[in-house]
Order: C-alpha cells, then structure tokens, then sequence
C-alpha cells in the first residue's frame, strides 16, 4: 500500500532535508539488524491484488473514487488510474492451509468488489493488460485525484521531460508517441510478499532473482496493449519504459533505469540493497516526515523508516526488498512484483504456491545459487521468459541449455513441493496448486497463449475492435466460473453479448494496415494496388505521412477507360497528382461512429481517411460499418434467442 504523505520534493533544501531522514532510517535499521531486533519465530506471506474496472463493453470503468466509498471498511485502495483499484490481503501465517485460506479470502473480497461494480453499472477483470485499453484512456483527466500521484507524475516528467516514445516488438510492433506517465496505468498485477529471516535474507533474495524467469515463463498473462500482440508479460516492457527517467546521452556510460531488476547477486545484507538504490537513483518524491526513529528506538519501539520506505517505493526492482512493522515488532519481507493479476484467483495462488515453494525448498537442491548460475543468464532469462512465456529456452546451473517446459517439470515442481512440505503446507494445499501449475505447463495454455490464440482465431471473423471485446468478455465469463485459465475455452465472437457499436470511436474500428501512394507515382502501380490488395481507395500522403489527397477505383477505371476509347498517350504518362482528390474530408479518430456515418451520408462519400496531428493514421470505408453492421445483426440474434428459450 502507498504511502499517503508523499508530496513533490520542490526544491533542494526539501531534498536536502529528505535526504538526512533517509540516512537516519538506514543507519537505525543497521542498528536494529545487528541488535536482533526482528521478528523470526513466524513467517508470514501476504499478497496485493490489483483489478481492472470495466463497463458492460468491457472498455475502461474510471470511478474508482465512488467504488471505494461504495465498498466501505475494508483493506482496498486506489491505484494510479481510475479504473484500477487495489485489495491487499491480511497477512497469513506461512503454514497449514495458509495457500487455500488465502484463496478463499482472495475470492471473498474480489467478489465484494464485483459486486459493489456491477451495482454502479461495471465489473471487474483480473488481467495484466486490459486488452480493450485505449490511448486516451491513459490520458491524464484519469488519474486518481490524489497528491501522491500528481506528486509522481510530476516527478518523472520533471526527470524525463513530457513527451516520450514506446516502441515494443513482438509478433507485432507498437510504436507510439506519449505524454503522460498514466501509461503505466495499463499494468495490473498480483503481488506475493515472502516475510524472510534477517539471516537468511541474501540467500533467499538470490534465490528470487535466480527463479523469476521460470517462474514468470508459466505465469503471463500480457500479451496484448493497444491491440498489437507483443511480448506475453509486456508489462515488463510497458513498465521498464513508461517510468524510465533516463535521457538518450552518450552511449559509453552506464545508467540504469528506476524499473530493474537489478545489476549482481546480493552479496552481504538487505542494507546493500538500500545503499545501491540511494546510490543510483536521486530522490523522486519526498514526504513529511514526523517519526522521532532515535526516541522510538531508545524507548524500545520499532519504528517505521517512512523515509527509507517513500525512497524504496520509488525504485521498482521486480523482486523488491521491504521493511515492515507488525504488532510492534520489524520484520523484512521479499516482494514478487513480476505477476501479472489473474487469469483467475486459483491461477494467482498457484503461482504464489510455486514460488514461495522454490523460495522455501532451493536452498536444500544449491546451497548458494551465485556458485551455480551467472547472474547475467538470470537476467537474461528474465527479459527472455517475459517475451517468450512457455517457449523459452534458459541457460540454468553448470551453463545448460533448458527449455522452459522441461526446467518447470522435471526440477523446479519438485523443489517446490519439498519447499512447502518443509512448512507443512496442506498436502490437499500443495497437490492443488501445484497441480495447477502441472496441468498448465502440460497443456501450454498460460493466460497469453489463450488470449493470443484466440486473437488470432476472432481477427479472421472480425476487426481488431469486435475481437477485443470478444476476448474482454470472455476473461469475465471465465473468471466469473473459476476454472484455471489451462480450461478455458477459446473466446467466441458470440462473446460480445453487451456490444455496441453506437459507443465506438473511430480509432476502434478503422483500417489501421494502410497502403498509400506518392503525388508522383505512376498510374499503373495505382491500379495494381488496387487490384492486388482488393481495395477501392487508396490515400495520397508525402514522405512525412502527411494526407495530400485520395485515389478512389472508380477515377483510376476512368482514366483507363480514356485510354482505351481517346487519348492513349496522354493518360499513360500521368501520375497520382494528376487525378487525385485534393483535400479529401477527414475525420479524427476521436470521433464516434455517429459523426462519421453523417459525414460520409452527407458528403455521400465512401472512404474517410482517419488524420491525427496532420498525419494520417487511419481510414474508414463502407466495409468497415458493413463488418459493424453484420456483428450487430448476429448480436441482435443471440439476443433474441436467449429471450426465446427463457419464454
């Protein structure tokens, strides 16, 4: 949970300021390290369930602000955006039927959270992605209206300057231009806290970094932003670029961004981990800060390090270190940040299952991973399994070569195993979530693979809008169900039950995949466009994207047809400026699908190029509202024939 008080530090005293509370924490929590002050006798875990909220077209549902005071007492938070909230769970001895008990409190409250939703008109998904996220819907009008996000938002702009460029390749490629840090808003994960032994701290962080790549692999859930297939946890690029504060500059010198996973093996203590990150990254934010930590300690009592804390929040390692206090006594936690929410809650707790398992059991298999395993491959694993998933082929112990399949199974489902029978956890616990990893593995159908599969299965029947709300809708209906995501069902057209299309915008259900010509080309290669690629309009652009004109096949079968019946010569030798309509009408993307049916009937036009900034960016014809058209009929029929069976 963030950290309320945290504000913008203005200016450099504040920093200054800020600065010396940082140190005071980190030299107290030294001092309680080396006096024993830490609670060891119960291990604990815990866990943060972040949600999407989503209308009944499962685009965006930014009212987080009335669900909160709607959901009344309970353990449930903001998040960046709006249309996120957040529940974080009571933490949970590590032991018995800690795995289901966490189940059974994970489904209770998300259920109290969908209820109270769809009460106000929205549901909720648990997904790493919304697949139906929009650019404006990361528009800043959709940050939560507190001061510790204004606070952040300012900082990185500060740090970044406002505009920047995500580019992310997969199976295909997004490149955008942004002006808002909300991008990270797109994220929503599920996050596991291990509590962790001051004396075993190094070992078992190690052995974190160590298992997160395989882990991760069996665990994505992302696969698709802004309607482009990427990589299948894109969160992990999403995040490592939508909060990077560094500036492009001179290539010989190191500089690591805020969202790492980190640069070596721990070697000595969780202090070295502190140290690292007041080292490298200048504090964002500040905070008031009104603990007396040297009079609490003198008295005794532990305090609560905020300062420490406000600069550790502000550092996004994917296996991040925390300090806590819990019925009065400190205790040191390892946070998972790399999974992603959903596909169902049973999923989410079988992931915790495996890794706590590993973090529990590895240390009997390699007593100290840094003697086995380099950490350059354990980095590199990461960034692999985030683009691959299941398909990933790691270098593990002794320099081998595994793939991600064969690593899971054959080594680290026993590992774990071992790790939670070693804190007796429920045999009935473990074979279940345990097995849910199995069966995952054995059928290769992680939450990406299913929503990439069925992409690519919908897009054929479909356009990329219709396909997303297909797929929306079908993650809420299987969640709804509970079976693991390795059982569902591929999603069907007929899922978009609540579709629409009076809601849609242009950007939603324009031709994105464009072929256009210059002024100067010649007729001939008009015509093959045409002709090859089935098209009845072809936009004019210059060389920097700019609309300049439009080609339509009835004024290219015109100038053939001189050809043939006058002058010959004449026709040949011309080119695309010659027949061009010259400032052609467009439309924004923007705009509703009502305003640009008037436009077209008005105008009595068939294609509408789709213009942002001057650039083109898009274009509407009239086989777009016919593909629209044709969804909403076989809507309207299933709709009616529910009606019927129920009469």
């Amino acid at each position: 949970m963030g950290e309320e008080r945290v504000k913008l530090a203005d200016d450099n005293e504040q920093v200054q300021n800020f600065m010396k509370h940082v140190f005071r924490d980190l030299r107290a929590l030294k001092t309680m390290l080396e006096d024993d002050w830490f609670e060891t006798d119960t291990i604990r875990i815990g866990a943060e369930q972040e949600l999407c909220m989503v209308d009944p077209h499962g685009k965006v549902f930014p009212r987080s602000m009335e669900v909160l005071e709607a959901l009344g007492e309970g353990n449930y938070t903001t998040e960046f955006a709006r249309f996120n909230l957040e529940i974080n769970m009571e933490p949970l001895e590590f032991t018995g039927n800690s795995l289901s008990q966490m189940e059974h409190n994970l489904h209770k409250d998300v259920e109290h959270v969908r209820e109270t939703v769809r009460e106000m008109g929205g549901d909720i998904l648990l997904t790493g992605i919304l697949p139906t996220i929009r650019k404006m819907d990361v528009d800043i009008k959709n940050l939560t209206p507190l001061q510790r996000y204004e606070a952040l938002c300012e900082a990185i702009n500060r740090l970044r300057g406002k505009e920047f460029e995500l580019r992310i390749q997969g199976m295909d490629e997004l490149l955008m231009r942004f002006d808002s840090p909300l991008l990270e808003a797109c994220n929503t994960g599920f996050q596991v806290h291990l509590q962790v032994k001051p004396d075993e701290f190094v070992n078992r962080y190690n052995i974190a970094q160590a298992v997160t790549a395989p882990v991760l692999a069996c665990a994505v859930n992302s696969p698709v932003l802004f309607g482009k297939r990427l990589w299948a946890e894109t969160r992990v690029a999403l995040f490592h670029q939508s909060i990077d504060t560094r500036q492009v500059g001179e290539h010989l010198r190191d500089s690591s961004p805020r969202v790492t996973f980190g640069n070596q093996w721990l070697e000595d203590s969780i202090l070295d981990i502190y140290k690292e990150d007041i080292s490298r990254y200048r504090v964002m934010l500040s905070a008031e800060v009104e603990e007396e930590v040297e009079q609490l300690m003198k008295e005794g009592k532990a305090p609560k390090l905020m300062a420490l804390n406000v600069h550790n929040s502000s550092v996004y390692r994917w296996n991040r270190p925390c300090y806590g206090v819990g019925n009065g006594k400190p205790h040191l936690r390892i946070e998972n940040r790399i999974f992603p929410s959903g596909p169902t809650v049973v999923d989410e707790v079988a992931n915790a299952a495996f890794w706590l398992g590993l973090l529990n059991g590895f240390e009997d298999e390699y007593a100290d991973i840094t003697q086995e395993l380099d950490f350059d491959d354990a980095r590199m694993n990461f960034f692999a399994a985030s683009k691959l998933g299941l398909d990933t082929k790691f270098v593990w112990t002794g320099d081998r070569k595994i793939t991600a399949v064969d690593l899971i199974k054959e080594e680290l489902i026993p590992i774990a195993k071992h790790g939670l029978q070693k804190a007796d956890i429920n045999k009935s616990d473990i074979d279940t979530y345990l097995g849910v990893i199995g069966d995952r593995v054995d059928s290769a159908q992680t939450g990406s693979y299913w929503v990439v599969k069925s992409y690519g299965n919908l897009i054929k029947k479909g356009n990329r809008e219709q396909t997303l709300s297909a797929i929306t809708n079908a993650m809420i209906k299987n969640q709804k169900k509970g079976e693991p995501a390795h059982k569902w069902g591929l999603a069907k057209i007929e899922d978009m039950e609540h579709w629409k299309p009076s809601k849609l915008m242009v950007e939603e259900f324009m031709t994105t995949d464009l072929f256009t010509v210059r002024k100067d080309d010649i007729l001939e290669f008009v015509a093959n466009l045409l002709d090859w690629r089935r098209i009845r309009y072809v936009p004019v652009e210059d060389d920097h994207k700019h609309l300049v004109g439009l080609i339509t096949m009835r004024k290219v079968l015109r100038e053939y047809t001189k050809v043939v019946n006058e002058d010959e010569e004449a026709s040949i030798n011309q080119t695309v400026d010659d027949i061009m309509e010259q400032n052609p009408v467009t439309i924004h993307p923007e705009a509703s699908i009502m305003e640009a049916m008037e436009i077209m009937q008005d105008q009595k036009i068939g294609c509408l190029p789709v213009v942002k900034n001057s650039r083109l960016v898009g274009v509407i014809t009239e086989d777009n509202f016919m593909n629209i058209t044709r969804r909403l009929l076989q809507v309207l029929a299933n709709d009616k024939n529910k009606d019927n069976e129920k009469d």
